[in-house]
């Protein structure tokens, strides 16, 4: 009895050995694994959130996006679709688990105790993200009706929305919701941050009112409805409006500086890496927004290439005996 209890906690608590650990499943860390998979790596692909693909995902899966090779235009939640497509069957996902200790070893990384991985990839996007939330005072009741995310357009049809910013995102969140409500659209600007080409389809609308400058002083919950207090910038009249729901798309605060405490160096927030996709330390490889280096722009289609880099280089350095095969088109 006593040994075989001894064989069930070494079972429990034996630590599972990976090739490759990815941290961060948006875009970029989803087609990493893809790739990795592709080489035969043993990988393990982490994320703090749910579910698979990131900031697109969980805050503008209908946004069309037009700078991914091949689509003219893709929603977002279709391309992360086709990047997780059958992913479940060539990697091991691990969602809800924020990483939080990496300790180096003399040949690899212990992982919160639970994963030794011979090499890792940091693919966290822009980081951590909570949104800008509404400055107003506000009860349970009106806090469910105030809106961060948006995932189901429809859920807000044949009603009267608030959607409160100024940048892409909010001109983003009004086009997509005036499919099937009337949207009223409240900046504390005359001019938006957003592109121009967007405010121009809004304001061409006959179910969508902008509002300019306006600052929500007060919110209530009056007869069923949102009543927000405005006050027009450089004037103390307010303007009473009602809403059914509000969206705020006040932008989202991130950051990765919870990387440092792994002994990753930063440049402001993000990690400055070498032609490798290297870090400062041996076997850490970046990829995507997280990274630094002159010249870069933030790109998916170019994160998804600096994934492709690091990965060679780590196939390169954890198999040197291998003749490696680069194109897909070989593999």
């Amino acid at each position: 009895m006593l040994k075989l209890i001894q064989q069930h906690l070494e079972e429990v608590f034996k630590i599972k050995k990976v090739d490759l650990a990815i941290i961060g499943a948006g875009p970029v860390g989803t087609f990493a694994a893809h790739f990795a998979h592709l080489h035969g790596l043993n990988t393990i692909l982490f994320d703090s959130l749910s579910e698979l693909g990131g900031q697109p995902q969980m805050l503008y899966p209908f946004k069309q996006i037009t700078d991914i090779p091949a689509f003219g235009t893709i929603k977002a939640h279709d391309l992360i679709q086709r990047l997780t497509a059958n992913l479940e069957n060539e990697t091991e996902i691990v969602t809800n688990h924020k990483v939080e200790n990496i300790v180096k070893n003399a040949d690899g990384f212990t992982i919160d105790d639970s994963v030794f991985a011979r090499s890792i990839i940091i693919a966290t996007g822009a980081g951590a993200f909570k949104p800008k939330e509404l400055p107003l005072k506000m009860n349970d009741g009106i806090k469910k009706r105030v809106h961060y995310f948006i995932r189901d357009p429809k859920k807000f049809a044949n009603q009267t929305i608030g959607v409160f910013g100024g940048g892409d995102s909010a001109l983003d969140l009004a086009l997509e919701l005036a499919n099937y409500a009337d949207i009223k659209l409240i900046h504390r600007r005359d001019q938006f941050r957003g592109l121009e080409s967007n405010v121009q389809k809004l304001k061409s609308l006959k179910n969508v009112e902008i509002l300019t400058p306006y600052l929500p002083k007060d919110i209530q919950l009056i007869d069923n409805k949102l009543d927000i207090s405005l006050k027009e910038m450089g004037d103390t009249q307010l303007r009473h409006e009602q809403f059914d729901q509000i969206v705020v798309a006040y932008g989202f605060r991130a950051n990765n500086r919870f990387v440092k405490k792994w002994g990753i160096d930063l440049k402001g927030t993000n990690i400055p890496v070498d032609r490798a996709m290297k870090t400062n330390i041996d076997g850490i490889y970046a990829a995507g927004d997280v990274v630094s280096y002159s010249g870069r722009v933030p790109l998916i289609a170019l994160g998804f290439g600096e994934a492709q880099i690091a990965i060679t280089s780590i196939m390169c350095n954890l198999f040197p005996e291998k003749t490696l095969t680069i194109h897909s088109t070989s593999i």
